[in-house]
């Protein structure tokens, strides 16, 4: 009679620990990796709480540098601007400008994607080698928004058609126009 209180015992422990404990284990374990998971969530929510005002102060940064850089892009009156503006940094150059063309406005063709227009410029002028090439290089340093394209060079003819020293150039002046200021 013993043994078979020991034997229906070890049964019955058998049937608990299989049908009651073990379930109830498994569905712990279940608990304990999913409680693992959103707590790992919950970090990178707090990481990227903090961060979020570092964010907001970048953003602001770089609107304010969006802001100074589209200082020198085309308003207004895109001819007497674009003039204006031509005149007077080719005021410290040995070039000669005579006649700068109409503008004619189109969708950018420089970078794909812009939220900007362009007014393309034709300048037609003279001057030595050295001068054209400083001109333009601090052109484009000093206005980023602008650009020189289709630099045509000829060499003129002095008096009594010998060749001169001086240079005739035509080039397209290319200027970013806000589309929807």
């Amino acid at each position: 009679m013993l043994i078979v209180v020991a034997v229906a015992t070890v049964a019955l422990i058998a049937l608990i620990y299989f049908f009651l404990i073990q379930p109830q284990n498994r569905k712990n374990n279940s608990l304990a990796a999913d409680t693992k998971t959103a707590k790992a969530k919950w970090e990178q929510y707090k990481i990227i709480i903090k961060q979020a005002n570092a964010t907001a102060s970048q953003l602001e940064e770089i609107s304010s540098q969006l802001n100074r850089a589209e200082n020198d892009i085309a308003t207004g009156d895109f001819y007497s601007w674009t003039y204006d503006t031509i005149r007077r940094f080719k005021a410290n150059y040995r070039l000669e400008i005579p006649t700068i063309g109409t503008p004619a406005i189109s969708d950018v063709d420089l970078l794909p994607n812009l939220p900007y227009k362009q007014v393309k410029v034709t300048l037609n002028g003279s001057g030595y080698f050295h001068d054209i090439g400083k001109f333009f290089a601090d052109f484009e340093n000093n206005f980023p928004h602008m650009r020189l394209v289709s630099l045509q060079l000829e060499q003129t003819t002095g008096p009594a058609g010998a060749a001169s020293e001086r240079l005739s150039f035509r080039t397209d002046v290319v200027v970013l126009v806000k589309s929807n200021p």
